[in-house]
């Protein structure tokens, strides 16, 4: 299903002030402040590095960098707010003040981590546990007015390989949203983004089968963000590894673009900005 379809998909967001277009397609730049991320490529757990992947990204074109400073891959060690906030603070802080046009992006399923991260300068945050993990994030969100990526997961990173049963994965995921966007909808949160969570608490059958019917999703209206860089789904079926994963990580992407995503989360920019812009010529909607 093309983006011009009947439904009639929210194609803005406000982020700290600035209006976001998202009739064009626009990429998330991932920087994980950890040391355990599954793909070592991604990890700029200091102050500097971070700022220098930050520059390299918005330089490929990047409208939002996310910055995560617990990782989330299955089985990742759990670790204290208190170091959470260490990690994330300063490199938000320093983003914030080098790079006052960046629009950030927090990755954290705690409200006391986004709310001090939003006060220190970021604009998004990115709830992989979609408010199950805090019973506190979406009053949070609502009181702090920032869009919210609004993810499926079932457990929590150390627990979801093991919670992967669906009758049918669509429908089960289609669900939460319409119960949780209700929810966020009645508090007064005005842009919801809405990702099904690729791998999270899925087998890759079954985020296979997400994608198949992404564009079903628009029936909600809400922009779609798809985050499958370098991920197992990717990598084992081709029998590669996650640094090896690009070439299909472009080729997801690009089938995420016809089917209505609006936001693409990816390690490597400038070629998911290629991906776009083709898909864009595509669809005449990119001068050639």
């Amino acid at each position: 299903m093309a983006k011009d379809t009947v439904f009639h998909k929210k194609a803005t967001l406000n982020a700290g002030g600035r209006l976001i277009d998202l009739s064009t397609p626009q990429i998330m730049g991932i920087i994980n402040l950890t040391p355990d991320s599954f793909y070592g490529g991604s990890r700029q757990p200091a102050v500097a590095d971070a700022l220098q992947q930050a520059e390299k990204m918005l330089a490929a074109g990047a409208a939002f960098l996310d910055l995560g400073a617990y990782s989330s891959r299955p089985g990742a060690a759990d670790i204290s707010v208190q170091e959470e906030t260490e990690r994330l603070l300063p490199v938000v802080e320093a983003l914030a003040d080098g790079f006052p046009e960046a629009v950030l992006s927090i990755d954290t399923f705690r409200a006391q981590v986004a709310e001090a991260a939003v006060r220190s300068g970021a604009h998004i945050i990115n709830d992989i546990s979609g408010g199950q993990l805090d019973t506190d994030m979406f009053a949070t969100v609502a009181r702090l007015k920032v869009p919210y990526v609004l993810m499926h997961m079932k457990g929590t990173p150390q627990t979801m390989n093991g919670l992967a049963d669906y009758d049918d994965v669509f429908n089960e995921v289609l669900d939460y949203f319409t119960e949780r966007y209700q929810q966020l909808k009645n508090l007064g949160v005005a842009d919801v983004i809405l990702d099904p969570g690729f791998g999270f608490a899925k087998k890759p059958v079954q985020s296979y089968a997400l994608l198949n019917r992404l564009e079903e999703f628009n029936r909600l209206e809400l922009p779609l963000l798809v985050g499958v860089s370098r991920k197992k789904m990717i990598y084992n079926l081709l029998g590669i590894t996650a640094d090896d994963a690009l070439n299909g990580t472009t080729v997801i992407n690009t089938i995420a673009l016809t089917k209505g995503a609006d936001i693409l989360r990816v390690h490597d920019v400038k070629q998911a900005i290629e991906a776009v812009k083709l898909w864009e010529a595509v669809n005449q909607l990119h001068p050639l």
